[in-house]
């Protein structure tokens, strides 16, 4: 039996008890014991007043009780979940349930703009009623969120307080409760209820009742808020390390994993899911050899370690991966556990090495805006040999060999390189590719390694542009100094590549055309270009020439038409 039912029995009993006495005093005064009588009426009397007024009492503290008992359930119910949404609905229905208003609503402070704005509204059906459609007063709603101080009216349109507001007038507004939400000493928001035909339904009971729920909902809110607020935060510190192209991994201080990231996820060959709680050695078995010395070195020294190095991954093959590990701290302190930082540096190594190789293999052969573009693009360089369509020149300087007689060799030298040097100039000049330099000889190739539309036209400025700047440097030098290139240019397909061996390459051309372009270029006369009828064909209207004779060149059983350039048109 609760001490509810027990306070009940004991009243009974004592109206009980009440009610024989009133029996004895009847009996008394009928026989005639009238003073008796009159003593014990009043002793009754007493008695049934103060009964009267413990019954009213109970009935209070009963009241109070039921109503902290539903405050209680409430405070529960609005504080059983963190999501937000849920948190207002619950308090709205309660609302409703513990005022017996017709209509109440919930509005909440922004915090970027201080604005009240309507979060949650309901009726006295618990039915959800739209911002349009929910005519309030605003200075009600206002003055509380400014004030912090709750506002009750039993009747708005007699208040004096509400006088000349057409707010209330307008909207008929008859019992109004409002209360703040309050977190410590900021308003968080406002409870407003309202009757838009009663009056006097709701008195300071509902008033402290209703604020004691605020204070409850309050607090359900701000937490359902901050959850929201944190979750956005885990969100998007995991779409952070779900971008980032570094793998990122921690451990605890046992050694167990309890963070992978999708880069790490890629990296490893692990999943996250599985791979968490499990010791790091057992994930990360192909980083052991590297990545145990650098645990070892952060341990002793409580510093961050960063080294680059080279392992064996199965199935990816060697990686170059640039590892940072530091201690995990939290609040400022170390908790044992590891932060690895892994990045992946293969892709960017191979394009180092691939770079190194272009350059090392270019860059003593065609001009630097070449080796440049190579670089950009190296997707169109095929490296290795290809079939493709060239133009080759050979360049020759006639009568050397008379002349390197009559020279010391430290002259010779000197004479020779700076012929050979104005041939170079003016191969990579037209962007062509310097092949060889064959004693007082030079070999260029054009349309390699990237693709040029107009190779033959480029092929025939460089020799012009090479006799032209033969003859500017015979104005510095002395008659016997004087020498004459002879050139042969032909066009036609080749296989193109590096040829050699792995110790010593060499990028040039291997075909028909090649043996051409020396042929002509051994049967030209100083200062004279020659080329074959399909570089004269496709270098017009530029080029104006003349044939020469149709020849069986040496090693070739088909005749050759030959062409001596006469002239190139400036503006080609």
């Amino acid at each position: 039996m609760t001490s509810e039912d027990r306070f009940l029995e004991a009243l009974n009993a004592l109206r009980r008890e009440t009610a024989t006495l009133r029996q004895i005093w009847a009996q008394m005064r009928g026989e005639g014991g009238r003073l008796a009588a009159s003593r014990l009426l009043v002793a009754i009397q007493q008695m049934e007043a103060y009964l009267q007024e413990m019954e009213s009492a109970y009935h209070f503290v009963a009241g109070e009780q039921s109503r902290l008992c539903a405050l209680v359930d409430i405070a529960r119910a609005v504080n059983s979940s963190l999501d937000l949404s849920v948190v207002l609905n619950e308090v709205m229905d309660h609302i409703v349930t513990l005022t017996g208003a017709e209509r109440a609503m919930l509005m909440l402070v922004n915090p970027e703009t201080g604005d009240l704005e309507l979060q949650a509204a309901r009726n006295m059906d618990r039915e959800t009623i739209t911002d349009a459609a929910f005519a309030i007063s605003r200075s009600v709603v206002y003055r509380v969120a400014r004030e912090g101080r709750p506002i009750l009216t039993t009747d708005a349109l007699s208040d004096p307080r509400f006088q000349g507001q057409e707010s209330i007038i307008s909207h008929g507004l008859r019992s109004i409760l409002c209360v703040p939400l309050r977190i410590r000493n900021r308003i968080i928001g406002v409870i407003y209820a309202d009757n838009r035909i009663r009056t006097g339904l709701f008195s300071e009971k509902e008033r402290d009742l209703l604020a004691a729920f605020a204070d409850q909902a309050a607090i359900a809110i701000e937490n359902a808020r901050l959850f929201e607020r944190v979750a956005a935060a885990r969100n998007l510190m995991s779409n952070v390390f779900s971008s980032i192209t570094v793998g990122v991994l921690t451990t605890d201080a046992d050694g167990h994993l309890t963070f992978l990231n999708r880069a790490a996820e890629q990296i490893l060959r692990q999943d996250a899911q599985e791979a968490v709680g499990r010791p790091w050695i057992e994930v990360c078995s192909a980083l052991c050899p590297a990545l145990e010395p650098l645990l070892a070195q952060v341990r002793r020294s409580h510093t961050p370690v960063v080294q680059e190095v080279e392992v064996e991954i199965p199935s990816q093959g060697t990686l170059s991966l640039r590892m940072a590990v530091s201690p995990l701290r939290e609040g400022g302190e170390e908790r044992g556990g590891m932060v690895i930082v892994v990045e992946d540096l293969t892709p960017q190594r191979r394009l180092e090495a691939q770079e190194r190789f272009i350059r090392e293999t270019f860059q003593r052969y065609v001009s630097p805006a070449v080796v440049q573009r190579l670089l950009e693009d190296s997707d169109a360089l095929q490296l290795g040999g290809q079939r493709q369509e060239i133009t080759v020149l050979f360049a020759d300087l006639r009568e050397f060999s008379a002349f390197s007689e009559q020279c010391m060799p430290e002259e010779l030298v000197s004479v020779l390189n700076q012929y050979l040097q104005l041939g170079a100039d003016a191969v990579l000049a037209e962007e062509g590719t310097l092949d060889k330099f064959i004693g007082d000889a030079l070999m260029a190739i054009f349309n390699a390694p990237l693709p040029q539309p107009d190779h033959p036209l480029r092929a025939l400025r460089a020799a012009v542009r090479l006799q032209q700047a033969v003859r500017e440097l015979h104005a510095t030098l002395g008659p016997a100094h004087r020498l004459q290139f002879g050139i042969g240019i032909a066009l036609g397909e080749a296989v193109v590549g590096n040829i050699g061996t792995p110790q010593q390459l060499n990028y040039t051309a291997i075909g028909t055309c090649v043996n051409v372009a020396k042929r002509l270029e051994e049967m030209a006369s100083p200062g004279q270009i020659l080329l074959t009828e399909s570089v004269y064909r496709r270098a017009q209207p530029w080029a104006r020439a003349r044939p020469l004779q149709t020849v069986r060149l040496a090693g070739f059983r088909e005749p050759v038409t030959i062409y001596e350039l006469l002239s190139l048109d400036q503006k080609a």
